[in-house]
């Protein structure tokens, strides 16, 4: 059983507490974003059946009763006392767009069937109370009744520790970080195919860590789409549903051919980069073809600490990129992105990097070339440090998956030779239905949480 180090990964995806979350990071050989001290790795295998982990057992979820409801008429807000002393707020507006009763929720497709333009976004309400069942009740002016249930409510709290847990919980966007130190989380293959709870750990460590290793796949041709299919469909490119990673003669891609490949994340000059990639080896050069692995969300954190501007730089100035030739079908595709993809909120969302597709053409004002070049070298010598590097030689039969939103990866050169011919099968996923198995697969585990 491999299962072990990928539940120890992923147990904290479902821990609500962020210090529980913080101590099953260090056990799991990773940290969670800008923590403080230093790295320590311990991922080891060790048998999953019979321990108390994400691979074998539910977590026991708190139940919350009401104790009261009220009314705050004049801030138009309802405010609900929980047993356990917590108070929580919601405004009357939202309650009445998101009642739940078959008028105004479709149940089968929980999908809203209140328009906008029916919600009086200024209502009242008449009478808000709780029920026997420990329900919450509210009659509206025009005598219109929604009834809420307690869990339903709590979890929507607007609160901003309650906001917090609950964008966790949909998008899991706690990560370790990781340098050269990294042991990569490692499931057998058949495992993830056919059963739920390997599935789940394998899912989580991906969305935690960027990278999990599986061993015991057939050496040959199409499980990279029956990996896929245990997720849902492959992304399909302008290299087709899935690619050869092969020495070809009129390479129209530098990874056909037996030259090293620099660090680099897949296909910038797409709007909408494939967020997921697996390589399987069919077949391993005879000498070279070392794979490179570096985490760019955390390269990006240290040249934030270390070089400000120049992190500011490259979360700022759009770059060019472009990708032209002829494979599944011709293609020609320019794109416009930012190195570096910051959210709102200053959290690191993507890596948009790839040195051999970047542009000729760099749309920037001339004062602000020599300063660009001056932050994107200062970023690509903090990847290249050997320090923050994870090397590895895959062999027939593993596959890598791997975040590519946040991970760079890179190939040593290599020897080709008739006879021992280097083969990796490649496909892409799209992490929008990577996520949605993994949530359908942890209401499957542990229940709708």
């Amino acid at each position: 059983m491999w299962m072990s180090t990928l539940a120890r990964v992923a147990r904290p995806a479902l821990q609500r507490g962020t210090s529980a979350m913080a101590c099953q990071a260090l056990r799991a050989g990773g940290r969670p974003r800008r923590p403080a001290g230093p790295l320590p790795y311990c991922l080891t295998l060790m048998q999953l059946r019979g321990q108390q982990t994400l691979g074998s057992a539910a977590l026991p979820l708190a139940r919350h009763s009401v104790r009261q409801v009220r009314a705050l008429d004049e801030e138009r807000i309802m405010e609900v006392e929980w047993e356990d002393g917590g108070h929580s707020l919601y405004p009357f507006t939202w309650l009445r767009d998101n009642c739940q009763c078959p008028l105004c929720t479709l149940e089968s497709a929980q999908a809203r069937k209140l328009l906008m333009s029916g919600l009086d976004i200024n209502t009242g309400v008449d009478v808000v109370e709780v029920t026997n069942d420990n329900k919450v009740s509210i009659v509206w002016p025009d005598q219109h009744t929604s009834v809420f249930d307690a869990e339903w409510l709590k979890k929507r709290c607007f609160s901003d520790a309650a906001r917090q847990a609950m964008q966790e919980e949909l998008f899991i966007n706690k990560r370790y970080y990781w340098d050269s130190k990294l042991h990569i989380p490692t499931a057998d293959y058949q495992e993830v195919l056919h059963d739920d709870k390997a599935a789940l750990a394998w899912l989580l460590a991906l969305r935690r860590v960027g990278i999990v290793y599986l061993k015991g796949a057939p050496a040959e041709l199409g499980q990279v789409a029956r990996l896929a299919q245990r997720i849902g469909y492959l992304r399909l490119t302008f290299y087709g549903h899935t690619w050869q990673v092969q020495d070809k003669p009129m390479a129209n891609n530098v990874a056909y051919t037996s030259g090293g490949l620099s660090l680099h994340s897949d296909y910038p000059a797409l709007h909408f980069a494939p967020g997921v990639q697996f390589l399987h080896c069919i077949s391993q050069a005879e000498e070279g073809g070392e794979s490179e692995v570096v985490d760019g969300f955390h390269m990006a954190e240290q040249l934030q600490r270390e070089d400000p501007e120049a992190f500011r730089t490259l979360s700022s100035l759009q770059v060019d990129f472009t990708d032209g030739g002829m494979d599944y079908c011709d293609f020609l595709l320019q794109s416009k992105k930012s190195i570096i993809d910051v959210s709102s909120t200053g959290r690191v969302e993507r890596i948009n990097f790839n040195n051999a597709t970047r542009d000729s053409v760099l749309d920037v004002p001339l004062q602000q070339v020599q300063p660009f070049y001056r932050s994107l070298r200062a970023y690509v010598d903090i990847m290249n440090r050997p320090e923050n590097v994870v090397t590895y030689r895959m062999m027939p039969g593993d596959i890598v998956t791997f975040d590519n939103w946040r991970l760079l990866h890179g190939r040593r050169p290599y020897v080709s030779k008739p006879d021992r011919l280097r083969q990796l099968e490649g496909a892409y996923l799209d992490w929008d239905e990577v996520m949605s198995r993994l949530r359908i697969l942890r209401n499957s585990v542990h229940g709708n949480i």
